[in-house]
């Protein structure tokens, strides 16, 4: 596929107005307050993977509203003492499927807590294990097109909250060293790493690669892949649907929780993905902390011939290089 959206030159200056609504900071702070009953974490229990160089738990904390959330937590085997801990999030239609699949983390020397998407896990790798028992609203079969109407009842309401839980879950967990979590996360994690950055204050970094919900407006009038397709398939069927469909979603837009953020921040985007639209990471990555008052450190790596895949495994090098430059194992 050839690059089909701006060109790079205009991409190292797109910012676009923000698109987000008068009570988008009241929302969050209500939706983050609704309690929880009780501690974060729920249960972590030694699971047997068969690997000797790591050591892993099978953990439950308490997301959007106290539902049960698993995940997969990981330590060096060994580790004697607190580590930085990086919690990552799955791409679209993904779980937390096994816990051999994600080892790059703990492999590197951090603590590692790998979040199952709630209501997912059936689209592609090895499955889920989280239901979303609050999928009730009228809405399409994919997640992003659950509640779409009501922000209320938007799935990614409950999603973005469950990884903002999840920050607090690991810190809860022994062996690690609660002033220094990382998030990261590739497309649909990667929007969810950035909603992160933007509602915990005292993140250590966040590294975000081909975020989905960012310039999401703008995704919808370029491509039908994916869960922006999923969205336009939606919005033929539900004319008239736009307005509403809009306002939802401009309480999950992927750039203003980054002009919130001021964590350490590094990115990278294919400027041929037909997925999520290199627009909307470059509007994220040039608003990024720009309401914080800070001036974090932050780099964007751009893959000219790429599309979705990004750098692949040359973009993870470049992650760990970096994050240990930010946020050292050692």
């Amino acid at each position: 596929m050839p690059a089909f959206d701006l060109p790079q030159t205009q991409l190292r200056h797109h910012r676009p107005a923000p698109d987000e609504p008068d009570d988008f900071d009241d929302f969050w702070r209500r939706t983050l307050a609704e309690p929880a009953a009780g501690d974060p974490l729920v249960s972590a229990h030694p699971a047997e993977t068969g690997l000797r160089l790591t050591e892993t738990w099978d953990v439950t904390f308490r997301g959007f509203g106290g539902d049960p959330v698993r995940a997969w937590f990981s330590r060096p085997a060994g580790a004697d003492r607190p580590l930085p801990a990086v919690v990552e999030y799955a791409g679209y239609g993904r779980g937390r499927g096994l816990p051999h699949e994600r080892l790059t983390w703990p492999a590197a020397g951090y603590a590692h807590l790998l979040m199952d998407n709630r209501g997912q896990g059936d689209q592609y790798g090895c499955g889920g294990d989280t239901p979303d028992p609050r999928a009730g609203a009228p809405g399409g079969p994919g997640p992003a097109v659950r509640g779409l109407l009501d922000p209320y009842a938007y799935h990614y309401r409950r999603l973005i909250t469950d990884a903002v839980r999840a920050v607090a879950a690991v810190r809860a967990l022994p062996g690690v060293d609660a002033g220094r979590v990382a998030a990261v996360g590739n497309s649909q994690g990667g929007g969810l790493a950035l909603a992160v950055a933007g509602l915990v204050p005292d993140l250590a970094a966040v590294l975000v690669s081909a975020p989905l919900l960012c310039g999401v407006r703008r995704a919808l009038d370029l491509t039908d892949a994916g869960p922006y397709g999923e969205i336009a398939a939606y919005l033929s069927v539900h004319r008239g649907a736009e307005a509403a469909a809009y306002r939802t979603l401009s309480y999950v837009e992927g750039v203003s929780f980054a002009r919130r953020a001021h964590a350490p921040a590094h990115f990278g985007v294919g400027l041929r993905d037909t997925v999520c639209p290199p627009s909307g990471a470059y509007a994220a990555f040039n608003r990024y902390a720009e309401l914080s008052g800070a001036e974090p450190r932050k780099e964007i790596r751009a893959y000219p011939f790429n599309g979705h895949e990004g750098g692949d495994a040359v973009h993870v090098r470049g992650q760990l290089d970096w994050l240990a430059g930010v946020l050292p194992a050692t």
